[in-house]
């Protein structure tokens, strides 16, 4: 099945995914500490958020000035706001993603697997800022040609 169904597939599930876990959890520890710790999530994810998006931009920033090529700064940084917009959604299944996102050894192995795909998309296409190709010049000339009544053919 190609991912895009798959993924289709997964919103369509996940509110039954959350309110079969809410139900669970409210009913293991009650419901004013599932109502707690919701809130609680949508507050971590409103910091994660903020800080992340300052950070990423100071090392996109560093990438640039350095002449590198910043695609794992910015991946980096789209996962950690992926993961603090996971937190903001109530629920705890997507705050066990956001959490996974959040922890550096399951990010990185996601990350890896990213630019590992995007390579190989990109393939001999890829090209670093100020790298010139080294295709040499063709000579040649212009000729316009031109019909009888005057008018240049293409």
């Amino acid at each position: 099945m190609r991912p895009l169904p798959l993924f289709g597939v997964f919103f369509l599930l996940l509110p039954f995914i959350e309110i079969w876990l809410l139900i669970k959890v409210g009913s293991a520890i009650g419901a004013l500490p599932t109502i707690l710790l919701l809130i609680l999530a949508g507050v971590a994810g409103v910091f994660l958020l903020r800080h992340q998006g300052f950070v990423t931009l100071t090392r996109l920033q560093r990438s640039l000035n350095a002449g590198e090529l910043p695609a794992q700064a910015m991946l980096e940084g789209a996962l950690l706001v992926l993961a603090g917009l996971l937190f903001l959604i109530p629920g705890f299944f997507t705050d066990i993603l956001g959490l996974l996102l959040v922890l550096p050894p399951t990010r990185y192995l996601l990350l890896k697997v990213l630019l590992k795909s995007s390579l190989t998309v990109v393939g001999d296409y890829q090209q670093h800022p100020g790298q010139r190709r080294k295709r040499g010049d063709i000579e040649g000339e212009v000729v316009r040609r031109q019909d009888d009544d005057g008018s240049f053919l293409p």
